[in-house]
Parts: C-alpha cells; sequence; structure tokens
C-alpha cells in the first residue's frame, strides 16, 4: 500500500511522504549524537567551553573563549564530506537536495573564512571522526594546546 502524498497550502514541500517529512523532523541541528562525543571528549581533557555562541558567525557548536578558538561538528551527509557517508547522494528529489546541499558548503566556507577573519582558530570535525576516540582526542589536544592548569589559590 502506497502512503498518502500530502500536500497543499501550508505544506513547504509538497508531495513528500508522511514518513519522510517525520524522519526529517527528527533531525537536530544542536545537540547531535557526534557533537555530544566531541564534548565529551574535551571535557574529559579538561577543557572547558561554551556552547552555540549566537554572536559569533555560524553560531559554532563549541567555543573555546580564552583560547580564541572553535570546533565545528558536521555531519558527513549535510556538508559533504569525502566519506562513505558524505559521498552518499539522495535517490530522490534531486533537483531539491543538489542545490541545498551545495549551499551547505558555499556557507560552511563563508562561516569559516569569516571566523579566521576575526582572529578565531578553526578545527572541522566530521561525524566520522567521532568514532575513533583515541584520534579524536588527539586532534583535540593537538587543536587546542596542552591542558589547562587547575589552580586553586587557599585563603587564610
Amino acid at each position: 500500500m502506497k502512503t498518502p502524498i500530502v500536500s497543499g497550502p501550508g505544506t513547504s514541500f509538497p508531495g513528500v511522504p508522511p514518513a519522510i517529512r517525520a524522519r526529517m523532523a527528527r533531525i537536530k541541528k544542536r545537540d547531535t549524537k557526534p557533537e555530544l562525543v566531541v564534548r565529551r571528549c574535551a571535557h574529559r581533557l579538561g577543557y572547558r567551553f561554551r556552547l552555540h555562541r549566537i554572536d559569533l558567525p555560524g553560531t559554532p557548536d563549541i567555543v573555546f573563549p580564552g583560547l580564541r578558538k572553535v570546533i565545528l561538528v558536521n555531519g558527513c551527509f549535510w556538508h559533504q564530506h569525502t566519506c562513505a557517508l558524505g559521498r552518499k547522494k539522495p535517490r530522490t528529489r534531486l533537483e531539491y537536495w543538489g542545490p541545498k546541499l551545495a549551499r551547505n558548503i558555499a556557507r560552511d566556507q563563508l562561516i569559516q573564512a569569516e571566523l579566521e577573519r576575526q582572529a578565531w582558530a578553526v578545527l572541522v570535525i566530521w561525524e566520522c571522526q567521532t568514532r575513533d576516540e583515541t584520534s579524536l582526542s588527539i586532534r583535540l589536544r593537538t587543536f587546542l594546546g596542552d591542558r589547562p592548569k587547575l589552580q586553586c589559590q587557599v585563603q587564610n
């Protein structure tokens, strides 16, 4: 049995089946699984950070204000990484998805250039790179520098 196709006034994508609409509605912009992996790893290494600073171009995922460094955690498919998942192309509605994914790439480049222009160092971590925690922690340490030294002041 075919799924009914929703269309008409008020629907932004006429002709998209409800099952696909429901799947797309579950995709989050923030607090994605790869982002949470990177945040946990950075925290475990002793770094403290801010999340989604809206005053910076592109609202970076993870911000280290004292170091003037940001981390962008990109989904391989949505930002068209060169890995197997990023090379995967949509099977339907290519007239929509082709330009949409191309705009994502162009926007990523503009955001990164603007952050660098404002003297922020940028590290892009791809979804596929979050699967190996050892190499992820090495990348984070290399980018962020030595672990911050926590100091306590004893008051008399």
